[in-house]
């Protein structure tokens, strides 16, 4: 992360963006305020002053995690989710809003950062002015905006990226000034009328099933989570040019666009339940059981970023409590926790040791061998009490911070709870390490 903060020499920034950091991790649980973050006064107006600098931006932060990303895509198929999460909402007509794009392995699920995060406010009253803007001034360009960021890991050095999206980014722009190189799968909200006059949502109904898969459906508000057979459809379809306000607006478009539709229908829905029903449109060719298996295990990868903004609000940092007015600090406090979250999110991510990631990715090197001492204290006799890790992994980190959290090595996989909660103990027992270090 991007410490800078001007009036201030750049070792002393840095320590400030790291203090910041590390009291996010240890009482962020619990819900954040400056004066909770700062921890003595001395503290708080350390986090104020850092908060309020001129020369502390989201912009610097993000380019800075986004550039770390970068770092750890080389050689993968990546995919690049992303969403829109509301920080502040009057239920009427105002809402401050954050949209971030995050990097998860296509072939491990591993976390690998950030890629890219804006902030927008939206305000209610402005439909008749919807159709009169130039789509680059839209609320809805955000989605694309993240779409141009996605493409830059190729040169980074990503083998594929592909951009997955809800129901919110299915926008005529984003397939039409999607990229050279980089994949769309995006949830379809518009039943559109195709080029031959078939509406979208329709277009597969005599089409023969490629065959079906059976998934676990996660938790939802109202639905437990369950196993899901879903029966699979894939077909061509070519979206027609939408009118815009001006002809040289409808120009800018394409006259058609072509787009392989996957739709995926729940059967044998439990009593009582709803079915779960997808159409995804990509620019990816399906034509076969395979191929559609590998478009709806690209969507629902985007859980990943449902869990992040869980991790940021009440089952984490509970972002959404904080009461800075001013929106300069309010916005710099916002992007250090999702930097924070994405932390505790990729421990989560990295439990099993999948990826092999190091620990450098949430801690520095040097709290290895406290991390080991810790780690002693924690086994027990039998195999399944024993840190199963290398050390120096961050899975080994991972394994710990689930034990401090109360995980006792049964009864499933820790979460992002629990994880969080041993994350803040484990800080807590590195700052007296090192100060027992300095008596």
């Amino acid at each position: 992360m991007d410490h800078s903060l001007g009036g201030f020499n750049e070792e002393r920034q840095e320590r400030s963006g790291i203090f910041l950091m590390e009291r996010l991790i240890a009482v962020g649980q619990s819900g954040i305020s400056v004066r909770g973050l700062g921890g003595s006064r001395s503290g708080e107006m350390r986090v104020t002053r850092f908060l309020r600098n001129d020369d502390v931006t989201p912009g610097k932060m993000i380019k800075t995690a986004a550039a770390r990303t970068a770092t750890r895509i080389g050689g993968r198929h990546v995919l690049v989710i992303q969403d829109t999460t509301s920080l502040r909402d009057d239920g009427k007509k105002y809402s401050r809003n954050l949209h971030p794009s995050i990097a998860v392995d296509a072939d491990t699920g591993t976390l690998l950062g950030l890629v890219h995060a804006t902030f927008h406010t939206h305000t209610g009253g402005k439909k008749e002015l919807c159709g009169k803007r130039p789509f680059e001034e839209k609320e809805s360009y955000r989605w694309l905006e993240a779409t141009l960021e996605a493409a830059k890991l190729l040169l980074a050095g990503a083998v594929r990226v592909t951009v997955v999206a809800d129901r919110e980014c299915d926008i005529y722009d984003e397939y039409a000034f999607c990229p050279p190189g980089v994949d769309l799968v995006v949830r379809a909200h518009h039943d559109r009328v195709l080029a031959d006059g078939v509406k979208l949502f329709v277009s597969t109904d005599g089409t023969p099933e490629l065959g079906r898969e059976t998934i676990q459906l996660p938790a939802a508000p109202g639905r437990p989570a369950r196993q899901a057979t879903l029966a699979l459809k894939a077909c061509l379809v070519t979206l027609k040019r939408p009118g815009r306000n001006t002809a040289a607006e409808t120009a800018k478009l394409p006259p058609e666009i072509v787009l392989y539709l996957v739709e995926a229908r729940e059967i044998d829905v439990p009593e009582g339940g709803t079915a779960a029903h997808w159409r995804l449109l990509s620019t990816r060719a399906v034509t076969t059981l395979a191929e559609a298996k590998q478009i709806t295990a690209i969507y629902r990868e985007r859980w990943t970023i449902e869990q992040l903004f869980r991790v940021m609000k009440t089952k984490g940092f509970d972002i959404e409590a904080v009461r800075i007015a001013d929106e300069k600090p309010f916005e710099n406090l916002v992007t250090a926790t999702l930097i924070a979250a994405i932390q505790v999110l990729q421990m989560v991510r990295e439990r099993d040791g999948v990826a092999d990631r190091p620990m450098e990715d949430v801690m520095e090197t040097a709290d290895k061998a406290a991390l080991e001492a810790i780690n002693v204290t924690l086994e027990g006799k039998t195999d399944r009490q024993k840190n199963p890790h290398g050390e120096g992994s961050l899975a080994y980190v991972t394994w710990v911070c689930a034990r401090l959290g109360g995980w006792t090595g049964y009864y499933g996989k820790p979460g992002p709870v629990v994880i969080h909660k041993g994350f803040q103990r484990l800080k807590t027992m590195l700052d007296g390490w090192w100060v027992r270090g300095d008596v």
